[in-house]
């Protein structure tokens, strides 16, 4: 248990490190724009991991409630690392932004900022805590080694990541108006509601084609924990799939209604991305990648 929470303590930040170091030496490009890169480079290879391993527990446990797979806790126990430090690289990515806008939080300096990012972000740290805090308890102790298949299925939430990743750094690159942030946000939409959104009911379908009992039944013989942990990581879903799909609308009737911008305008910075939530009113970021 404890070498693989090492490792993953190791793996994650040293992947960070590495890619900003090879973006500053290679490419020639600011501390700002690395670390930002950096950070959705590894959140999108955390997401591919963490699918690759859902379907792989998922397609070896016919049984949903005692068939057992070794990754269904091994992942767990190397990916909790990844929120703790997941929360700190959002946070240099914010920082870096007060820089580059020029106005920075009192002196400037990374704590006088700790209370604007937990302002603007307080969801996805709650999330985070609540993953740490909360899931990795009862997936790994509280769940006793049974329903492996379902801890599988939770891993493919992950599949929405990398096309919130690479909407951010269109984004950063001011690449809004183009085709592929377009493809990208529908493919957005898809995995976030397929993958985050009814995830939850499946994992009650599954349950209740399992125990032989209605769908509506299952919430009753299910113990109160799952309840609670179901209806507040899909509350977070729910809520964070709206602010997409508002994102996705003002973005293509923007586009349809606009004339062919002209070089040099800017007019492209005012766009809503449907896959990061920008609004129009100072380009807020509502990160969706739940961990």
């Amino acid at each position: 248990m404890l070498a693989l929470m090492t490792a993953g303590s190791v793996f994650f930040p040293g992947l960070f490190l590495l890619s900003k170091h090879s973006l500053k030496r290679l490419l020639g490009w600011s501390e700002g724009d690395a670390a930002t890169v950096s950070a959705r480079v590894v959140s999108s290879i955390q997401a591919v991991m963490a699918s690759s391993a859902g379907c792989i527990i998922m397609s070896s446990c016919k049984d949903v409630m005692n068939d057992h797979h070794w990754l269904a806790n091994g992942y767990i126990l190397f990916a909790t690392p990844y929120f703790a430090y997941d929360i700190y690289a959002m946070f240099l990515c914010y920082w870096h932004k007060l820089q580059v806008k020029g106005h920075g939080e009192d002196d400037g300096s990374m704590s006088a900022a700790v209370p604007g990012y937990l302002r603007r972000e307080l969801l996805m740290v709650l999330h985070h805590v609540f993953m740490v805090a909360g899931c990795f308890p009862a997936s790994v102790f509280w769940r006793q080694g049974r329903g492996d298949y379902f801890q599988g299925v939770l891993f493919l939430a992950e599949l929405s990541t990398p096309s919130v990743c690479l909407g951010k750094v269109l984004i950063q690159y001011k690449k809004q108006n183009t085709l592929l942030h377009k493809v990208n946000g529908a493919v957005m939409l898809v995995t976030f509601f397929s993958c985050r959104v009814l995830l939850f009911p499946y994992l009650y379908y599954a349950y209740g084609r399992y125990a032989s009992i209605p769908f509506y039944a299952v919430p009753f013989v299910a113990p109160w924990q799952c309840n609670l942990g179901s209806a507040f990581l899909m509350a977070l879903q729910l809520y964070w799939f709206c602010l997409i799909c508002r994102g996705a609308f003002r973005l293509f009737t923007r586009t349809s209604r606009s004339p062919p911008s002209i070089k040099g305008t800017g007019g492209g910075d005012c766009h809503l991305t449907a896959a990061n939530g920008y609004n129009a009113h100072g380009g807020s970021e509502r990160e969706t990648d739940m961990h």
